[in-house]
């Protein structure tokens, strides 16, 4: 039996019969859709006494730079490392993973000093020990790449030739002001709602955008993500490279947090031209586009 909570549309009946009918299930099971994604459909499924989660992903997205072959090879590589939930199913469109029994996190939560510090040493896990695990071809993910790309779908579509330049102009200046990094194999996606708690230990989910990169930009983009404060901040450089950050590690972490902003702004932008989930992507680029030039004019 597949059972939703009220009144569901025709789209979710079509996503509820499409889990139904998957040839794993051991016998009946109960479905109801889980709330939270900005881009995808998730739902939780309990077969018996297990429990999973059923991700309708689509399929690749250019205009995003997801490759679904790559995210299913890092998620893999994520459960060897024993830091993601298990894969227990793909095919085109949609992923089943085993279901962590634990509390999804908030914003509010990760500013706090104690979890910051639990963060750091699972991000230090992530970027010291999944590539040791990842098969097949090597994804990438390069957050000025990625602006650059959006930039130029946006000048496509219309947007003026000045706000394009300008904040090209940007981007490249705040790629000088990172500098050389250290390549890691990268999450890249850090909201509140890809680190669950189990009670025990912390886990990361959701890795289409992960690649190798910089492990700046993950610190980075848990910042933006989570809105963490100027003390918040500190104190998660501090736990993740384990001594006091320098002058120069602060600016370039700016640099990089600056670009992170403008990259969840210009995300929404281009998400709001094809995307179908009733999400306010024009509310989520404005206040992005706010903090983005609040911590610009700040690093100038």
């Amino acid at each position: 039996m597949i059972d939703a909570d009220g009144t569901v549309q025709s789209e979710l009946d079509a996503d509820m019969r499409r889990i139904a009918g998957l040839p794993l299930w051991r016998g009946k099971i109960r479905a109801e859709s889980l709330p939270g994604g900005l881009s995808n459909r998730n739902f939780v499924v309990r077969d018996g006494g297990d429990a999973y989660v059923a991700r309708l992903v689509g399929g690749d997205d250019p205009a995003h730079g997801i490759v679904r072959a790559r995210e299913i090879a890092v998620s893999q590589a994520a459960h060897r490392a024993g830091i993601a939930p298990e894969l227990v199913h793909a095919e085109p469109g949609l992923l089943v993973l085993r279901l962590i029994e634990g509390r999804t996190l908030t914003a509010a939560e990760v500013a706090a000093p104690v979890m910051l510090r639990r963060i750091a040493a699972l991000l230090r896990r992530c970027h010291g020990e999944v590539a040791a695990h990842l098969r097949g071809p090597a994804p990438c993910f390069w957050v000025f790449h990625a602006l650059r790309d959006y930039l130029a779908a946006l000048a496509a579509r219309g947007v003026p030739p000045e706000p394009i330049e300008r904040l090209r102009g940007i981007a490249a200046a705040l790629e000088a002001a990172v500098g050389p990094i250290r390549l890691a194999l990268t999450h890249n996606d850090l909201m509140p709602g890809n680190l669950i708690d189990d009670g025990a230990r912390l886990w990361l989910i959701d890795w289409e955008y992960a690649g190798f990169g910089a492990p700046l930009f993950d610190l980075a983009s848990l910042a933006v993500d989570n809105a963490l404060d100027a003390a918040a901040q500190e104190t998660l450089l501090a736990a993740y490279y384990r001594r006091a950050p320098s002058a120069a590690l602060r600016r370039r972490f700016a640099a990089m947090r600056i670009a992170a902003a403008l990259r969840e702004a210009l995300w929404a932008r281009v998400q709001e031209m094809h995307a179908t989930l009733d999400f306010d992507y024009a509310g989520y680029a404005e206040a992005h586009e706010a903090r983005f030039e609040a911590d610009y004019a700040a690093f100038r």
